[in-house]
C-alpha cells in the first residue's frame, strides 16, 4: 500500500509540474502592460471668470506689517501680540497647547527681529517662596529654550522669575491659581 501511495503522489506531482512549468502554454501568460491612455479634458461649458483679489486678500509685505505695530513699548505690550503660556501645578513641562502658543509667538518674533522680550516665570501662592522662585525660573527657561528651538535668537530673550510675588489673579482657589501658573511675555525693546 505504501508503494502505491508513493507512486500516486509522484504521478500527481509530475503532472502538476508539467502543466505549471510549460513555456509553450500561452493561456497562463499575463498580457503585456500597456500605458494608460490620456483622455482629453473637456472644455468647460461656461467661461471661467477671473476675479481680482480684494485688499483684505492681498498679502502684506513684512515691511508694511512692521510699520503698523506701535513704536511705544507700553502700547506694543497692550496690543497682546505675544500670548502667555500656562502650566500645571508644580510643573514646568510645556503642554501641547503651550507649544502651539509658543509656535505662534515664535512666528511673530521671527517677523520682527528688532524686538527683544523678557519672559517672566510666575507661580501660584502655594509652596514656599524659595520653591516658587525656582519653579518660576524653570518655567521661564523652558519657554525660552523652546523659542530658541523654534528659531528665535537667544540674545533677544531675557528671563526672570517672580515666583508668587506678582499674581495675575488674586483669589485663593484653583480658578485663580491656574491663571498665576504662567510664563508672561513683555516686550522690552523695539
Amino acid at each position: 500500500m505504501k508503494l502505491r501511495h508513493i507512486f500516486f503522489v509522484f504521478a500527481l506531482t509530475s503532472l502538476l509540474l508539467s502543466m505549471g512549468c510549460s513555456s509553450t502554454n500561452k493561456s497562463m501568460e499575463l498580457p503585456p502592460r500597456q500605458a494608460p491612455k490620456a483622455t482629453p479634458t473637456p472644455a468647460p461649458s461656461t467661461p471661467i471668470e477671473v476675479v481680482p483679489s480684494t485688499p483684505s486678500q492681498t498679502v502684506v509685505s513684512e515691511e508694511k506689517v512692521q510699520e503698523e505695530i506701535p513704536s511705544d513699548l507700553a502700547a506694543l505690550n497692550a496690543k497682546g501680540y505675544l500670548q502667555d503660556v500656562f502650566f500645571d501645578t508644580d510643573s514646568y513641562n510645556l503642554s501641547a497647547e503651550a507649544r502651539d502658543m509658543l509656535a505662534a509667538n515664535a512666528t511673530w518674533l521671527r517677523s520682527y527681529p528688532s524686538i527683544n522680550i523678557r519672559i517672566e516665570g510666575h507661580c501660584d501662592e502655594r509652596n514656599t517662596r524659595e520653591y516658587n522662585i525656582a519653579l518660576g525660573s524653570r518655567r521661564a527657561n523652558a519657554v525660552r529654550d523652546y523659542l530658541v528651538f523654534l528659531g528665535v535668537s537667544p540674545e533677544r530673550i531675557q528671563t526672570i522669575s517672580y515666583g508668587e510675588e506678582r499674581p495675575f489673579a488674586t483669589g485663593h482657589d484653583e480658578s485663580a491659581w491656574k491663571l498665576n501658573r504662567r510664563a508672561h511675555f513683555l516686550i522690552t525693546a523695539r
